[in-house]
């Protein structure tokens, strides 16, 4: 089946080689609080709002680019490795791959009003941080396993 609004499946394996160490250094960095010297860049903001500085609409402002980076990078390469066309795209992977980005976006809003409901302050921020690539990694990982059992359980060749 001929989808226009997938990636070539050639970019796939590109996509995992990126999301994974992408998502690791990530976490890392976020659990260390590590902000490498050489990423601190002046960057131009909107609506910034300094701690012990001035409020502005647009402008420069001191910022270590690393998280920005890493986000970008595992968002990309997220989108790709969980929108690349299977080698056997047929409308048994698609019916997958919609009911997997469903079953992802309940859980992804579930978990948010579960956050709304008991979770407050700098919790509540970090659980809003996460939750912007949750969608994203519980489509992958319901997908990637769906696809998995589906070869496994299929006497049908054309999946293996």
């Amino acid at each position: 089946m001929k989808t226009k609004y997938l990636f070539h499946a050639k970019y796939r394996n590109l996509g995992w080689m990126v999301f994974i160490p992408a998502s690791i250094l990530g976490f890392v960095t976020l659990l260390l609080e590590w902000e490498p010297a050489f990423l601190d860049v002046e960057v131009l903001g909107f609506f910034i709002d300094e701690v012990f500085g001035v409020e502005k609409l647009v402008g420069f402002t001191e910022n270590n680019i690393l998280n920005e980076i890493l986000g970008i990078l595992v968002i990309l390469s997220g989108l790709t490795v969980a929108f690349s066309r299977e080698p056997d795209e047929d409308e048994m992977i698609t019916k997958i791959r919609l009911e997997s980005l469903v079953w992802a976006t309940y859980w992804n809003y579930g978990i948010l009003v579960l956050a709304f409901l008991f979770l407050y302050d700098l919790t509540f921020y970090w659980v809003m941080v996460f939750n912007m690539f949750t969608i994203l990694y519980l489509f992958i990982i319901r997908f990637t396993l769906s696809i998995r059992k589906l070869k496994a359980t299929s006497g049908n060749e054309e999946y293996h």
